[in-house]
């Protein structure tokens, strides 16, 4: 029996959507003549069954999932291959019901709508159920051997003339083929709207140009994608040549939507010592609580969203990649994908952030539970960064460059002013950490003072011998004035420490006031060779050089006082060991006449020269 079928095309409002730009939806229809509307008028649910009615008793009982369609076989046989065949069967009841279709694509939804087409009722084609209605038609054995135009030729043919030709439906028929697994795929359904997404983003690129400063405007849909379809898209896009700006933009894009915020989530963990521990367990405690599918999907995104990411630095920002660390250390990621993302941040920490560094202690080797090391209970994951900074040496050894470590210094110290704060740091780790760069990678060493003085003002038990451990890392000819200054009057540093910074300081003065000749030469030349010099800027240098002299005078003074309070501690220490010797001078004398007058007169008289001679070698050996 041939029937006479019409396919309803869709009219856009606002032209053809071959372009994949139009994003409307639309109904798409396919209409069966009414005279053949025969068998029955209508389906009529009754709790978790279906019934049809009509004058015709149903004789065919088909269980989908946990819904019962009673039906008539001959509109189904007609149309089915599948259930053609299980009609030779003697018997196919085994659980009271004729058929139990198992693994059905679609579901009770979709096998629905394939008995309104078997029973010629309308049939709305769109692209929410144009895959599960070719999967499930395929299912079935819905082919042209059975019947002219029956539904896998027009589930096809909307697909290929429909569906592939828009943007907005490709986007809604592959996310719809997620639960289609693995009809859509042997369907080549995903393929060939992977394909067209991929042809339709490149072509865009390829009309931008350069430009990719702005988001494009695909990134919000192919971010809707799950993260095995969104591989798929983007493999290909990177294939065809797209450039690593583009890639990169759409995978932070993609990653903003998937992954959770952390910044936001760890909000209020600033603090430090055990109310940081009992959040951070909170935490902890919250991950565990979170079903184990939604953590394994979290691990996968991370891993396949890092297993992509562009080599080239400019394309993805530093601040992303340490926000994907964080991420994957809060849902345990591999140590392999730790180690990779360390390593990607080293080759560009110089463009990092301080509060980015502000790595979050995730250790969890016992489900959550907070050890009682105090080395275990700081705030900040310190060996974390340490790591990344070793990747970055090796990097800058390698490459041999000199002004990454210049801009790392800086990052460094304003780092380990950060963590000072924390009272439950090792003074190991922070003399660790502070000492990894070389000498010559710090200009300055304002920076690093200030991390020392912070960490000496959190600890302040810590002993003479700690205190002297530190400052040695610290360069005191590299102190600015204003640092001298203050590092001058600074009770928590050594004094020997404080020594130096004033000798330095008295140092620098001297030869600055020595090269003041020679450097007013040179600015006398370039004057006469390119452009003279105003009265205000010569003034403005005179009141600056008086300032110095100032200086350097008050830094004079407080050396001679330090030397003279050095000297009265010198001359104490003399006299108490001159006061010594002189006890001993008459506890002897006492002693020699106690010998005197226990013997007799020619002793008594022999007695005085040899005290007198006694007297005299020790006199002489003082």
């Amino acid at each position: 029996m041939k029937k006479s079928l019409q396919m309803v095309l869709p009219r856009s409002p606002g032209g053809s959507d071959a372009d994949g730009t139009d994003h409307q939806a639309y109904d798409q229809s396919i209409i069966i003549p009414n005279k053949l509307i025969t068998t029955d008028d209508r389906f009529e649910r009754r709790e978790l069954s279906w019934f049809a009615t009509s004058q015709i008793p149903t004789d065919l009982a088909i269980q989908v999932q946990e819904v019962i369609f009673n039906v008539h076989k001959y509109p189904l046989v007609a149309k089915c291959g599948y259930i053609g065949q299980l009609e030779l069967q003697p018997s196919i009841s085994n659980f009271g019901h004729d058929l139990k279709l198992e693994n059905f694509p679609g579901g009770p939804e979709t096998f629905e709508i394939i008995l309104k087409f078997c029973y010629g009722l309308t049939v709305d084609l769109n692209p929410n159920n144009i895959a599960a209605l070719r999967c499930a038609s395929e299912y079935l054995e819905m082919t042209e051997e059975f019947e002219d135009g029956n539904l896998i030729a027009k589930t096809e043919a909307f697909l290929t003339f429909v569906v592939l030709a828009s943007w907005k439906d490709t986007i809604t028929v592959l996310k719809s083929c997620q639960t289609l697994s693995p009809w859509a795929e042997n369907l080549q359904i995903v393929r060939r709207c992977c394909d067209s997404i991929t042809y339709k983003a490149s072509r865009e690129n390829t009309s931008t140009g350069d430009v990719v400063s702005e988001e494009s405007w695909w990134f919000n849909d192919v971010a809707t994608l799950r993260i095995n379809h969104f591989m798929r898209i983007m493999t290909a896009i990177r294939a065809k040549g797209t450039k690593a700006e583009i890639i990169g933009k759409c995978i932070m894009n993609y990653a903003d939507k998937w992954l959770p915020d952390m910044d936001e989530e760890l909000e209020g963990l600033r603090g430090y010592g055990f109310g940081k521990s009992e959040l951070q367990f909170s935490i902890l405690r919250r991950k565990e609580e979170e079903s184990s599918a939604q953590n394994k999907e979290q691990r996968t995104i991370i891993e396949n969203l890092v297993s992509i990411l562009p080599s080239q630095h400019e394309a993805i920002s530093c601040k992303f990649l340490l926000q994907m660390l964080k991420t994957a250390m809060v849902y345990s990621a591999s140590p392999a994908l730790i180690s990779d993302l360390e390593k990607k941040i080293g080759m560009m920490l110089e463009d990092a952030n301080v509060n980015d560094l502000l790595i979050p202690n995730y250790k969890n080797e016992d489900q959550g539970i907070m050890v009682n090391s105090p080395e275990q209970r700081t705030m900040h994951d310190i060996d974390v960064v340490q790591r990344i900074l070793d990747y970055f040496l090796m990097h800058e050894q390698q490459q041999q460059q000199i002004m990454g470590k210049t801009n790392v210094s800086k990052l460094l110290d304003n780092y380990l002013a950060e963590i000072a704060r924390d009272p439950n740091l090792s003074i190991t780790k922070f003399q660790v950490l502070a000492e990894s760069l070389p000498e010559n990678a710090r200009s300055c060493d304002d920076g690093l003072y200030r991390a020392i003085d912070i960490y000496f003002k959190t600890h302040p038990s810590l002993s003479e011998h700690d205190r002297k451990r530190l400052c040695k890392i610290m360069n005191s000819e590299k102190l600015s004035f204003d640092a001298c200054m203050h590092a001058a009057q600074n009770d928590r540093l050594p004094l020997r420490t404080v020594v130096q910074v004033l000798y330095s300081e008295q140092a620098k003065m001297r030869m600055a006031m020595q090269g003041e000749e020679p450097l007013t030469r040179g600015d006398n030349s370039e004057q006469e060779e390119h452009q003279p010099s105003t009265n205000t800027e010569i003034k403005n240098l005179k009141s600056e050089l008086e300032n110095v002299k100032t200086k350097m005078s008050e830094l004079q003074n407080d050396y001679s006082d330090l030397q003279q309070e050095y000297e009265k501690i010198r001359n104490k220490h003399k006299n108490a060991s001159g006061w010594s010797l002189n006890w001993r001078k008459i506890k002897n004398s006492f002693h020699v006449k106690e010998e005197s007058d226990d013997t007799g007169d020619g002793q008594h008289r022999s007695n005085p020269v040899r005290f007198r001679i006694s007297f005299r070698r020790r006199r002489s050996v003082s």
